[in-house]
């Protein structure tokens, strides 16, 4: 007999450092007087997490779609941007909010990312850039996505949101591409309570940025560009700093629970778990499954069922970016042109993983789980 269980137990949860161990950080902004405008704490942890990341630039924001808009100015991207419809909306947001049309293309049905092999088929003279997600961290086809960008003179960016030190063949990710954009969310891997950032490969694209996070201001009395208000506080700054120094035993403990739902869940008709190739160290950002005709319950009974059990998985991604009605009207967004895409719509469902889930409870989900 399973004992119920009367607490919430969530898709993913911010993990949080004691206030004990934020106070000093508190204190040295509050003696600095420095609050905010780039700051020490700022600037410390872009140090720190360019040698973490092992990138060479990196420009803090307040959060991810920010970075994601600045991204796209700082390119000087227009027209159309071949993108995915399985993400969450910001990603086509900031192509909106550029005047940017984003032209939707299926992806794989087995890593959910951007299939290149139908990138180029969507390619018109229109096109100017590619804007790929590493989905749940899943890096996209990185060399196959960027042959193709260079035989067509196109630039590369990519929604690394769920990808923080994820690395191939050793080697991060977020150096590939002409941008690569992090969020800091309080539910991802690594957070600021709220924030994001973006990855550079060389320092005047980095100064660039930077001018266009902060108004476009160079100095007090020059403003050479159109920009945002994207920068990150110092507080938010310090409490990146104080979840770096833990960073490494938090996705530890993701491992091990990614670990225990394998073990556990793994030749369960119907239930599909999506692998990350052995040229991958992930981060476990996310636990996902696919819920096939096969399983005993359809997708949204599943769902359903393990709220009564205080469990609060998340069907991400559904809907489809395509199937709002913002972009429901682009030729792209036919669901004919999107199969794989609807269908993993339809099927996904992500399982809780923070590092503060104990063993008990992640048996206690798979019990739910193969329950009939």
């Amino acid at each position: 007999m399973i004992k119920m269980n009367t607490k919430n137990i969530y898709v993913t949860k911010p993990s949080l450092a004691s206030l004990e161990e934020f106070m000093p950080y508190l204190t040295e902004i509050w003696q600095s007087g420095v609050i905010t405008n780039g700051g020490p704490m700022h600037q410390e942890l872009e140090d720190k997490l360019c040698t973490y990341l092992g990138v060479k630039h990196i420009s803090l924001f307040c959060n991810g779609t920010i970075a994601l808009v600045t991204a796209l100015q700082a390119l000087r991207i227009t027209g159309e941007v071949i993108t995915t419809p399985y993400s969450f909306v910001a990603t086509a947001h900031s192509l909106l909010w550029n005047g940017i049309k984003p032209i939707f293309v299926d992806i794989n049905p087995d890593t959910l990312n951007i299939d290149s092999n139908k990138i180029e088929a969507a390619i018109t003279p229109q096109t100017t850039a590619i804007l790929g997600v590493h989905c749940y961290g899943n890096p996209c086809e990185l060399k196959n996505i960027q042959e193709i960008a260079d035989i067509y003179n196109l630039k590369v960016i990519y929604d690394a949101a769920h990808a923080f030190n994820v690395r191939q063949n050793g080697e991060s990710i977020l150096n590939y591409g002409d941008l690569s954009v992090l969020s800091f969310h309080a539910t991802k891997v690594f957070n600021t309570f709220e924030g994001g950032a973006i990855i550079c490969p060389d320092k005047k694209t980095k100064q660039r940025i930077d001018h266009l996070k902060n108004f476009g201001f160079v100095n007090e009395t020059t403003v050479v560009a159109p920009g945002i208000n994207g920068k990150m506080s110092e507080i938010n700054s310090a409490f990146g700093l104080l979840q770096l120094t833990k960073i490494d035993l938090l996705i530890q403990r993701r491992k091990e629970i990614d670990l225990i739902y394998r073990s556990l869940l793994s030749n369960i008709a119907g239930l599909k778990l999506i692998n990350y190739s052995s040229k991958i160290t992930p981060n476990y950002s996310y636990f996902p499954v696919l819920i096939g005709c096969e399983f005993s319950k359809s997708r949204d009974e599943l769902y359903e069922y393990l709220k009564k059990f205080h469990i609060f998985t998340r069907r991400y991604f559904y809907p489809l970016i395509s199937e709002f009605p913002m972009y429901k009207g682009f030729s792209s967004s036919s669901p004919s042109n999107l199969p794989n895409s609807t269908d993993a719509s339809l099927k996904i469902l992500c399982l809780p993983i923070y590092p503060e889930l104990s063993n008990d409870d992640v048996l206690f989900i798979c019990n739910k789980i193969k329950e009939h």
